[in-house]
């Protein structure tokens, strides 16, 4: 007997997907690929909250059920870590709630606010589960093309004259995944601002917080009366290099928060208490790791950029994340991202994501990942300068997708 799901009707071909089985069969043969596609960190976490983990794990009580809004001392550290870095006073016990990982976060948060019909408002290019965790909850998804943040407040009131029904919520991501794109204060207060006057909730997602080369990115939060319509998301994964501990936070207006806490203990028990516990003690502990993390991925990023635009490329230097958002080389433009990247893997072992897969409005990119160190990023600008020279576009290219991730 076969079901044609619904929900998984709603979901396109994972355009990641076909990247990643070239890769696979790539190194099955033997080849060395270079891999830029998964923002995948590859440092390891600091050793002190591996060995809390160790620590904690020791006691078997922490084996038992944990609590799915996350256990009390992991919530009041991450408030005082709201306190010191943007000078947010945030209430443990009823602004803040500990998620598996900011991806799991927004598929319960959409569960929680969402009804049938309902009208999201979402960058793209996006991080796909901005999109399709609301599209999975039955939302009607207002893509907003971004660019330059002097546009966004005249595309935003744009968008949101002329949604029908009027949008429930708009999604933000600065420090931006893919484009890297940052934004100051100000910008957020003008959001604020019309958003209130308009009744729409901010989901402003914050994960690379940390992950920044110039001025270190703002909170929406630190808008004030922000919390009456914002909540916001952060991680672990990148700031600690713990992405497979699957930690992270939304923290802001308590109404949310409440729905948040009261879907989650449907679903979940929250994470393993060892890996709260440790990330307390990340967070409460010595932040030289982070500078650390951060100094290594500015030192990969202008490694890429140079060799890179050496090589022939020129891949604009990212002010904050772990990525670069390049533009497709001119003469390959025609192929579109998915093939383009297609190609780079085949002809010169380079694996990076194709823009595509974040939205139909990134399709003349690629992301480019931190996630090689120095030496190796060399070894890609030696590939990518004979991949140049010597690669001719298809006579007969495939045709673009229609699709995004």
């Amino acid at each position: 007997m076969e079901h044609d799901f619904h929900r998984i009707r709603l979901l396109p071909p994972y355009v990641f997907a076909e990247v990643n089985e070239m890769k696979a069969r790539a190194r099955s043969a033997g080849r060395d690929v270079i891999d830029f596609g998964m923002g995948n960190p590859d440092l390891p976490t600091p050793p002190h909250i591996v060995e809390k983990l160790a620590e904690a794990a020791q006691n078997p009580r922490t084996h038992r059920y944990s609590a799915s809004r996350g256990i009390p001392g992991l919530r009041r550290a991450h408030a005082a870590y709201y306190a010191r870095r943007f000078g947010v006073d945030i209430d443990p016990e009823t602004e803040i709630i500990v998620t598996l990982g900011s991806k799991e976060g927004f598929a319960s948060l959409a569960q929680a606010i969402c009804a049938p019909g309902d009208s999201v408002i979402v960058p793209n290019p996006t991080y796909p589960i901005h999109t399709f965790g609301f599209l999975l909850a039955g939302a009607l998804i207002r893509h907003l093309p971004v660019g330059p943040a002097d546009d966004f407040m005249q595309r935003f009131e744009h968008a949101v004259r002329f949604s029908l029904p009027p949008p429930l919520a708009l999604v933000l991501n600065y420090p931006a995944n893919p484009t890297a794109q940052v934004v100051d204060l100000a910008f957020y207060e003008e959001v604020v601002r019309f958003c209130r006057d308009e009744g729409i909730y901010v989901l402003s997602d914050l994960a690379y917080s940390e992950i920044f080369f110039e001025d270190p990115p703002p909170s929406i939060l630190q808008v004030p009366g922000a919390k009456e319509i914002a909540v916001e998301f952060t991680s672990m994964s990148k700031t600690y290099s713990m992405p497979g501990w699957r930690i992270g936070f939304v923290a802001g207006n308590p109404r949310i928060i409440a729905a948040l806490t009261r879907i989650k203990s449907y679903l979940d028990y929250g994470a393993f208490t060892p890996i709260q516990v440790a990330a307390a003690a990340a967070l409460n502990g010595p932040q030289d790791c982070v500078d650390e993390m951060r100094d290594t991925y500015r030192r990969r990023r202008d490694v890429l950029v140079e060799s890179f635009g050496q090589a022939g490329w020129d891949v604009p230097s990212p002010s904050a994340t772990m990525f670069a958002w390049a533009p497709i080389p001119e003469e390959f433009a025609s192929l579109g991202s998915l093939e383009f990247s297609k190609l780079l893997l085949s002809e010169a072992d380079i694996a990076v994501s194709p823009g595509l897969g974040f939205g139909e409005y990134g399709d003349g990119f690629v992301r480019i990942a931190l996630v090689e160190n120095r030496q190796r990023i060399r070894q890609a600008a030696r590939n990518l300068r004979r991949f140049l020279v010597d690669a001719r576009v298809p006579a007969d290219p495939a045709p673009r997708r229609a699709v995004a991730s």
